[in-house]
């Protein structure tokens, strides 16, 4: 795994924002995202985990 600095952290949860963005095709109207926010013992720091709940 690719050493996650701040940087690339930042970089990723802006890449996760907009492709929530775009319309999805294959997800079903009902879908509700739960976004979840948890402590990462490894990174030393929180992650975003985003689950789809049908």
């Amino acid at each position: 795994m690719a050493d996650l600095n701040r940087r690339m952290f930042l970089a990723s949860a802006a890449a996760a924002t907009a492709a929530r963005g775009l319309p999805q095709i294959a997800n079903a109207p009902q879908a509700r995202r739960i976004l979840t926010l948890v402590y990462d013992k490894s990174m030393g720091m929180m992650r975003a985990v985003e689950r789809v709940v049908y």
